[in-house]
């Protein structure tokens, strides 16, 4: 098994894709798209991609990602996220004048970035990818929102440890193949559907689902590309495919909806490990 991740190594990408499956070979890939593309065209047999984080929330390009390629999903993985900050030896934290790391590293420590006033917040493509970029351009002013796995990768030290807003900061992410197992028994079912805009619509596509006392673990919306106000919805229903129960509420959503499409059904991440993977 090889598997595509996004960043580089020291994200906390890489170390989904470990949990995932830990003898596995990995593909770092610069963009998301990357990914899908690795997987596609066969350099990876998965991919690995985050959706949700339990403080910045969703990762909505992976949503419209999942969408517009035709990989199922297959698997999830949580992993516990425990930014640092990081810098280069000798740069105090008086020193810092910039603070790297990708969108959802800074959100996830606004409170803690407040404490360096003079210091500009800088968006990039990767936590771990920003400390690589402060070791490899010199920098002596700018430190970085990455793992500690990344400061040892890229020679930095550890300034402060722990400085996400919230303890409890976890990502999920979900593992994408070009296909599925489909006698593999699944626990929970990922789907996407679009509805006419008529009054009740999201109310009846809903109750498909409550007078058969399904769960929804998740409820997304997003835009639909090219067509303005018009919306998608994502659902992860807590139990499979496999279910009578899922599949008769699928059926009965497709009655009405303008379509629907299952995006996976695949086990949960329970107690540490993907249940039901070998």
């Amino acid at each position: 098994m090889r598997i595509a991740y996004q960043g580089e190594p020291g994200a906390y990408s890489e170390a989904a894709a470990l949990a995932f499956k830990p003898s596995a070979s990995l593909l770092p890939c610069r963009t998301f798209e990357d990914v899908f593309r690795a997987v596609t065209e066969g350099a990876a047999t998965h991919g690995v991609l985050p959706l949700e984080n339990s403080i910045g929330g969703s990762i909505h390009r992976n949503f419209d990602l999942l969408v517009e390629h035709d990989l199922p999903i297959v698997g999830e993985v949580e992993v516990q996220v425990d930014h640092c900050l990081l810098a280069p030896p000798g740069v105090a934290r008086r020193d810092i004048r910039r603070v790297f790391s990708h969108p959802q590293g800074l959100a996830q420590c606004e409170w803690f970035l407040r404490s360096l006033p003079d210091a500009e917040l800088v968006a990039t493509y990767d936590t771990a990818g920003s400390a690589k970029l402060i070791r490899d351009e010199g920098l002596r002013d700018t430190a970085a929102v990455a793992s500690a796995r990344a400061a040892e990768l890229f020679g930095l030290d550890v300034l402060v440890r722990g400085i996400q807003d919230f303890a409890a900061n976890i990502t999920r992410f979900v593992v994408v193949a070009r296909s599925a197992d489909r006698s593999a028994a699944g626990d929970r079912t990922t789907i996407v559907f679009a509805l006419p805009n008529v009054p009740g619509a999201l109310f009846k596509a809903l109750s498909v689902f409550a007078v058969r006392e399904i769960d929804l673990l998740k409820l997304e919306s997003r835009p639909i590309r090219g067509k303005p106000w018009e919306y998608m919805f994502y659902a992860d229903l807590d139990l499979g495919r496999h279910d009578a129960r899922a599949a008769r509420a699928i059926v009965h959503l497709a009655e009405f909806a303008r379509w629907v499409r299952t995006l996976g059904s695949y086990p949960r991440w329970k107690d540490g490990c993907a249940s039901g993977l070998e």
